[in-house]
């Protein structure tokens, strides 16, 4: 079993998962698998399909978001990871080769909904100094505020939607 690191009570990473892998993480209580990892990623790893197999075995949901190092912070990975987290009962153990490529895109998700220092504090709690990232997850951040303020014509003030109107008027 690799070893499994907490960022919040409700997330977990891991390293690759081996089939014994799968009874062992639902008898620690976890309520789901999310697979980060592409498939054909390395010679003789479970494909996705194995795991979604082994999941329902053990009682676990599964989710398949595959995550090439390239595409960590496009927006259809960061809003999958946005949507698995929402989706899937907790605590969720999410895995890639490593633990680091689910736990960059887990904190890419997160900066579009709360404070960045927050979520490097989480990180640094369970022992992963990803401080480095600061700046593309500012830009997470700044992503999801343009995101919901509607584009202007030149020279008028941006319209507002709910989600931002509290924040033009402060």
């Amino acid at each position: 079993m690799p070893e499994i690191v907490y960022i919040t009570p409700d997330f977990a990473v891991s390293g690759e998962l081996a089939r014994e892998d799968f009874r062992a993480v639902a008898a620690l209580g976890f309520k789901a698998v999310l697979n980060n990892r592409p498939e054909g990623e390395e010679e003789g790893q479970l494909t996705s399909a194995a795991e979604a197999e082994l999941a329902w075995q053990a009682g676990l949901r599964y989710r398949f978001l595959p995550l090439d190092k390239h595409e960590l912070f496009t927006d259809p990975v960061v809003e999958g990871m946005i949507h698995s987290i929402d989706e899937l009962e907790g605590p969720v153990l999410a895995h890639c080769k490593s633990g680091l490529r689910s736990a960059i895109v887990w904190a890419a998700a997160r900066a579009r909904s709360i404070p960045v220092n927050d979520i490097l504090a989480a990180l640094d709690k369970a022992g992963m100094d990803l401080d480095f990232l600061r700046d593309e997850l500012d830009a997470q951040a700044d992503h999801a505020h343009w995101l919901s303020v509607e584009p202007s014509l030149p020279g008028e003030a941006p319209a507002t939607t709910p989600a931002t109107a509290n924040l033009v008027a402060a």
